[in-house]
């Protein structure tokens, strides 16, 4: 289940099934994660999010509401923030698929955001709600505010708030062992 919020006209809640009943698509992408690693040439499946935006979203919105960013929230209180104009892109998708198979735990199940123009960080695993919202919103879960870019698009490797990539990512790659050490930790947890 996804409960949609934040300034819709009345909640919404959408289970697997109601995403299952959207049009789907099976996008071919590369996963970028932040720290410089890659996941090539993965096949997502799923429910185009510009598609459950124009087509359950918009309607319960009142004429004329500006909407500027959507929080993406998962089943382990972890949230991303993106501006509406990077999640409407034509490669976003609420997935439930990956190469063929249905999501397991290690890569979001039951549902995940994937955003590939974004570092991985945006695409939240374990989905559970979305709200929209007309100005930025506070993000209390983030670790380290001034380290995470806002849009974190991947081909202007905007990787941090205030620095340039080139000076970032050696720092970045040095975490990537404790990074992959900490997410093998937690998809032995069982979700919220």
């Amino acid at each position: 289940m996804i409960e949609v919020g934040g300034v819709l006209t009345e909640a919404l809640t959408l289970s697997v099934a109601d995403l299952a009943e959207l049009p789907r698509r099976e996008l071919g992408a590369d996963f970028h994660c932040v720290a410089g690693w890659s996941a090539t040439g993965l096949l997502w499946e799923g429910a185009p999010f510009r598609t459950l935006y124009r087509t359950r979203v918009e309607p319960l919105l009142e004429p004329g509401t500006p909407i500027s960013h959507v929080v993406f929230e998962g089943l382990d209180g972890y949230r991303s923030i993106a501006l509406l104009e990077d999640a409407l892109a034509d490669d976003v998708l609420i997935a439930d698929r990956l190469d063929g198979q249905p999501l397991d735990s290690d890569h979001g199940a039951p549902l995940r955001l994937v955003s590939p123009g974004q570092y991985g960080f945006v695409s939240t695993k374990h989905l559970c709600r979305v709200e929209f919202h007309t100005s930025e919103p506070p993000d209390p879960d983030r670790w380290l505010p001034i380290a995470s870019h806002r849009r974190a698009r991947v081909w202007h490797e905007e990787r941090h708030g205030h620095l340039p990539g080139r000076v970032v990512r050696p720092v970045y790659r040095a975490l990537i062992g404790p990074i992959r050490a900490l997410s093998a930790r937690g998809s032995r947890q069982e979700p919220r």
